[in-house]
């Protein structure tokens, strides 16, 4: 059986998320090993580092020992064995689509977004274990982020979906990383009321649940 080497996290959370969107049950499909990363049970894992000598989560193991990484790469995996019903899109055209707003939302929010918090509130965690960013650049990367959740928003409109008119990889990515920022005391920037829809919609979904969990 395959194995989920996830924790705490947005980027674990997200491949959790999409597992149940596939309708992929834990026990039954695959089995879930979960690392406590405030307590560095990660960087203390000789196993993990085994598997993944960057000892960040999650990992996916395949039963012949191929390890996957990253939580994208994961999906995309997953997609592919598990094509029913398809998150990424049918045609090439579809899954061009998708990758584009997935690729914006990365770059344009979730960067900035996660290296100001590193610089910032989740200064004491993570300063002790990489190099991050002085308190004044995190302070302006989160501006930054904020801005482009703007701009996100402002692409929405009306609709609940980024890609395709229906609830695909794009979504998935922009949920997450949204209820990520909740977790630790963000709150979604003035002038977003669409991402706020978007949101509370995305909340009835039966992935959203695994945000209300504790670990």
């Amino acid at each position: 059986m395959p194995k989920l080497h996830s924790s705490l996290g947005p980027n674990p959370r997200l491949v959790r998320m999409f597992l149940v969107e596939k309708g992929l049950e834990e026990g039954r499909d695959f089995e879930r090993v979960h690392y406590d990363i405030i307590a560095g049970e990660n960087r203390q894992s000789e196993a993990l580092t085994g598997k993944n000598e960057l000892q960040t989560l999650p990992v996916f193991e395949l039963d012949d020992g191929t390890v996957l990484t990253e939580s994208w790469p994961i999906c995309e995996y997953l997609e592919e064995v598990h094509p029913s019903h398809n998150l990424f899109g049918e045609t090439p055209v579809e899954r061009a689509e998708v990758r584009k707003w997935a690729r914006l939302f990365d770059q344009e929010v979730v960067v900035p977004m996660t290296m100001g918090f590193r610089a910032t509130s989740g200064r004491p965690m993570f300063e002790p274990r990489m190099a991050v960013l002085s308190e004044s650049a995190g302070a302006e990367m989160t501006a930054m982020s904020d801005e482009k959740w703007r701009w996100f928003d402002k692409a929405l409109g009306g609709s609940n979906h980024f890609a395709l008119g229906r609830f695909t990889f794009a979504d998935l990515i922009v949920f997450a990383f949204a209820n990520f920022g909740f977790t630790i005391g963000w709150k979604l920037p003035e002038g977003t009321a669409n991402l706020a829809r978007f949101i509370d919609t995305h909340n009835q979904r039966a992935c959203a649940a695994i945000w209300k969990e504790a670990e």
